[in-house]
């Protein structure tokens, strides 16, 4: 049989992703990420070498910070836009500011320092909740809005147009604020469900609405993102869902990092993006990103975190360990990828192991002693075994070697 045969694609039964080749990726591992309560402050050389990874696995754009969070802040992203335009990156800056004229002033100077165009994420909130809270009213908040887009304007500031809490806003809030953008030149907007709210059918309604009610009626050309929480824990799906939708660029940050429960998860994106064979893309280098992020922001990958954690291509199960153990005796790696898991370990840079526990068979003492460098003999196979059933967790690789010297 053709190697295509070996897994009925139900997931296809309804014809591929209706997700462009095209789609886009935003990084906010550096900005949105880091307003995680657990995190820790990156170091700059750290930052600029997420910047390096960004770039290797084809991201669009990068949201490299907040100026206006003060002069350590501005430092670190004027270092990493002059990374992008020392390197030739095609990494496209941006940077988070509200839809304030003090905000984007300090990145007039940056672009001036580094020669390299940086796009303003402009963000106002759009949810009657938000209005209340903050004693907002539509007048104001459009008139704020237009402010900024024409001083951007002015200073030849390319900008997406963020509503926060988007999908918890009124459709003639959301319809007059990205109007009024759009009417002023804005051609990039961004809808966001900034605190995990969304379902994949009010997400359907809402990238609905937006295309046809508000971007269609302008006649112009205008870019979608889509930036997602996962308070609710959807928003892997959520972002799918919006990709099929109309948006052309996905934001997320690696591990998920972000406030609260988190952003949507940028690698797991990217992971089911490639499984769907929406993009064609070297993630290789994927799995490196993610513990680099993990070990400079201090957030421990899960175990059984999908594709990156410690237990995702580790089996001590004798059932599970003999079809993998088969296959990799069979010099298959395609098959030993694929015969007990639906990600593909070698894709991203990682590889199967088989670990010898109290649930284990004879074919795991077999690859490990293979694996070590041990002649298989039944003996040893008996001595790891019995070791094994006598443990109640997995056993290390001195523990084994104790049983069977």
């Amino acid at each position: 049989m053709e190697r295509e045969e070996l897994i009925y694609g139900w997931n296809r039964i309804q014809g591929p992703a209706k997700i462009s080749s095209d789609i886009k990726f935003d990084d906010e591992t550096l900005r949105d990420g880091l307003q995680s309560p657990s995190v820790k402050d990156p170091e700059l050389d750290e930052k600029i070498r997420c910047v390096h990874y960004m770039e290797q696995l084809g991201m669009f754009t990068a949201d490299l910070g907040l100026p206006g969070a003060g002069p350590v802040a501005r430092e670190h992203i004027t270092q990493m836009v002059q990374e992008i335009a020392d390197n030739k990156m095609k990494l496209i800056p941006n940077l988070a500011c509200r839809t304030m004229v003090s905000d984007i002033e300090p990145v007039v100077e940056i672009q001036q320092k580094t020669g390299i165009s940086c796009a303003i994420a402009m963000f106002i909130g759009s949810s009657e909740i938000r209005k209340v809270a903050e004693e907002w009213d539509l007048e104001g908040m459009l008139k704020t809005s237009t402010e900024a887009i024409e001083f951007c304007n002015k200073h030849g500031l390319p900008i997406m147009y963020v509503t926060e809490d988007t999908s918890r806003a009124t459709p003639e809030t959301i319809k007059a604020l990205y109007t009024n953008a759009i009417d002023h030149g804005v051609r990039w907007i961004t809808v966001c469900d900034t605190v995990g709210y969304s379902t994949p059918d009010g997400i359907i309604t809402l990238m609905g609405f937006i295309v046809d009610e508000v971007v269609k009626p302008t006649g112009v050309e205008v870019q979608i993102d889509w930036h997602g929480h996962r308070d609710r824990g959807l928003s892997v799906i959520n972002s799918l869902f919006a990709a099929e939708c109309g948006a052309s660029c996905i934001h997320g940050t690696i591990l998920g990092i972000g406030e609260r429960a988190g952003n949507a998860p940028l690698d797991q994106i990217l992971v089911n993006c490639a499984l769907e064979n929406i993009i064609d893309r070297d993630l290789t280098v994927l799995g490196d990103y993610v513990k680099h992020v993990s070990k400079i922001t201090g957030v421990e990958i899960p175990a059984g975190y999908p594709a990156f954690g410690e237990d995702a291509f580790l089996t001590g199960t004798g059932v599970h360990a003999a079809a993998v153990v088969k296959s990799l005796m069979k010099d298959d790696i395609w098959l030993a990828d694929r015969v007990y898991s639906a990600v593909p370990a070698h894709d991203f840079g990682l590889e199967q192991n088989i670990a010898i526990g109290p649930m284990s068979g004879k074919w795991n003492a077999r690859y490990w002693l293979k694996k070590h460098g041990y002649e298989e003999s039944q003996d040893l196979i008996d001595k790891i075994m019995a070791a094994a059933k006598n443990a109640r967790r997995l056993l290390t690789d001195d523990e084994i070697e104790t049983a069977i010297n």
